[in-house]
């Protein structure tokens, strides 16, 4: 472990990297390019734009060279290292990627190359962090945060504690595959997402439709308009005041955590005594696995599937509850309600204002399609395993992006 009195080192190193960190002027080590470019009125050029956040060089367009009034533009390479000079203190920082090499830039903005002592991936990795967002907004002037003038000269002088050129190379490479890691994830995941938006569409039977546009084999029997009230129980829960809330015991659920966790997020957890569970579940039952909650306030129609028989309660009126029978899949119900079918139900019966609302009365009268147990769960499991897949995918995003952010603070605090 090296001597971190000095602050000249990082809290972790790579093994064979044993020197201290250099506190360099950026002037010092940034080399700008700019490649000055005469523009062909018929030709067509891919302009860039950098977006906040860093999030990237992205291409904003093609235009033909009569098109480009300003003619004072220059020509990008990958590997080059982008700064928007009006957006640096939102984060418009990034390197050019391969598919945008040849594209082309105004003086708007900064082009950086590698240097003896400084790679423009390692760079954009420094740009990212608070330490240099500091600098970005202590080197731009204004009354404005949207029209701040980004004085370069200024930055120049200011100084930036880097590794030597091998360590930069290490870190960026180790950085540059995890940032693959989770663009590999992200995209698995958006497929999946896509994957069950299309097939939500399509398995269950649109408007005027007896049958779906696609099913499983060896079903063939139309399915059955019912009402949701005719199959089961609708209802909601005992009353339960913010008072009685303990900060352990029985989960307590709220509108929010029901579509958090339809985000695949988690929300802060709320609780009630088992002992208060135990009372009110004698006078309104107890939630078993397969049952249903749906939002009923705020943001309606969004669904939660129980999914094991551990005690659970919720909030009164925000929140419905399906007492799911025998002769309903509860997997298959939930699909329903992710549904596009169920979605325009909705809007024909939500109140007018800013905030609807989905009563039990317009729950019992929701309708649905139904087809027999056999194929309900095969519909249900087949969306409960797409919904598992999304999550892991999800769950490892979160995951690479803590072990990301976590080697930032070690190798950079």
């Amino acid at each position: 472990m090296a001597d971190q009195t000095t602050g000249k080192v990082p809290r972790i190193q790579f093994k064979v990297n044993t020197k201290p960190w250099a506190d360099e002027k950026i002037g010092d080590v940034l080399a700008e390019k700019r490649r000055p470019i005469v523009l062909d009125d018929d030709q067509r050029y891919e302009l860039i734009t950098v977006k906040r956040r860093n999030e990237g060089v992205v291409s904003r367009g093609h235009l033909l060279g009569r098109d480009i009034l300003v003619k004072n533009y220059a020509q990008l390479r990958a590997g080059d290292f982008v700064i928007s000079k009006r957006q640096v203190v939102h984060g418009a920082t990034g390197i050019v990627p391969p598919a945008l090499d040849g594209a082309i830039v105004s003086n708007e903005y900064l082009t950086a190359v590698d240097s003896e002592r400084l790679l423009t991936e390692f760079l954009t990795i420094v740009a990212s962090l608070p330490a240099m967002r500091r600098k970005f907004f202590l080197s731009s002037y204004g009354v404005d945060i949207e029209k701040l003038f980004f004085d370069v000269d200024d930055w120049k002088k200011r100084c930036v504690m880097l590794p030597d050129v091998p360590e930069q190379s290490r870190i960026s490479q180790l950085f540059r595959k995890l940032d693959q890691l989770i663009a590999l994830h992200q995209r698995k995941h958006e497929k999946l997402l896509a994957l069950k938006v299309a097939m939500l569409q399509k398995m269950f039977p649109k408007a005027g439709a007896a049958v779906p546009e696609v099913r499983f084999k060896g079903f063939s029997r139309n399915w059955e308009n019912k009402n949701l009230g005719k199959l089961m129980p609708v209802t909601s829960a005992a009353r339960v005041h913010k008072h009685e809330w303990t900060n352990s015991g029985v989960p307590f659920f709220r509108t929010s955590d029901v579509v958090a966790r339809y985000n695949g997020e988690q929300n802060a957890k709320a609780y009630i005594s088992l002992e208060l569970f135990q009372e009110l579940s004698k006078k309104v039952g107890r939630i078993e696995c397969g049952d249903i909650l749906i939002t009923g306030g705020g943001s309606i129609g969004v669904p939660y599937l129980v999914t094991s028989d551990e005690p659970l309660y919720f909030k009164d009126a925000d929140l419905l509850w399906l007492k799911v029978p025998e002769c309903i899949d509860g997997k298959y119900l939930y699909s329903y309600f992710c549904s596009g079918v169920f979605s325009k139900y909705l809007e024909s019966i939500s109140h007018i204002g800013t905030i609807g609302h989905y009563t039990i009365e317009q729950a019992k009268r929701t309708p649905i399609k139904v087809p027999i147990i056999d194929e309900q769960r095969k519909v249900g499991a087949y969306f409960y395993c797409l919904d598992a897949l999304i999550e892991k995918h999800a769950i490892q995003i979160k995951k690479l992006r803590q072990i990301k952010s976590a080697f930032l603070e070690e190798m950079f605090a």
